[in-house]
């Protein structure tokens, strides 16, 4: 089985399509968005390919793709489109595998699963992406109670935004999790930075194994 770990974040747009680039790119993974919501701008497996420098045939196509940005499960109503969460596997790759959910852990993909409960069911390492910034020792301290009631195998936590050490201290701590960096807001923002930035904050190997 190769290499693979779910991205998924305390809420949406903290940045975990960025992060998942640039782990992409460490590890020459593949790609896979399983649910897109809003196709009228630039979609996640687009901003991938373009900022991790992924190559097109490593991107896996999505399962769904929406019209509308919002909620999966609202969105598929809109566009009517049935999802079907227990049919939901990760395709089988070579290469290594990222994963990326939509919004945070309890995001609908219906009116009765959430992500959340799909990622329990798949049991791969899942690495939860979350800000520095004011509220996020709740959220993600929250994050990581979901997941550990449903027994999704939690990897650790990767930090996206500003310097705050006992932020970054008091959620490892309370939350008995393994902290593995803090990806700094970049401006601008492009392959080259990303790259840097990722090297500079994060150690590449300590994703190699993907053991929770």
């Amino acid at each position: 089985m190769s290499l693979r770990y779910v991205i998924t974040g305390t809420d949406t747009g903290i940045g975990k399509t960025v992060f998942s680039a640039a782990l992409a790119d460490a590890l020459g993974a593949c790609y896979w968005k399983p649910v897109q919501s809003g196709l009228d701008e630039e979609t996640d497996s687009e901003i991938i390919r373009r900022l991790g420098r992924i190559p097109s045939a490593h991107i896996i196509p999505e399962a769904w793709r929406l019209k509308t940005p919002v909620s999966p499960h609202l969105s598929a109503e809109i566009d009517h489109v049935t999802l079907a969460p227990d049919s939901l596997d990760p395709p089988e790759t070579n290469l290594p595998l990222i994963i990326e959910g939509a919004g945070g852990l309890l995001v609908p993909l219906t009116r009765q699963q959430t992500f959340a409960d799909v990622f329990a069911r798949w049991q791969i390492p899942v690495i939860l992406c979350a800000r520095t910034s004011l509220g996020t020792i709740n959220h993600t301290l929250l994050s990581l109670e979901v997941m550990r009631q449903r027994r999704v195998p939690v990897y650790g936590v990767a930090f996206i935004g500003g310097p705050y050490p006992d932020t970054q201290r008091i959620i490892g701590e309370m939350g008995d999790v393994r902290i593995l960096g803090r990806l700094p807001l970049l401006d601008p923002l492009t392959a080259d930075t990303l790259r840097g930035a990722f090297r500079e904050h994060f150690d590449p190997s300590s994703f190699e194994k993907g053991i929770a």
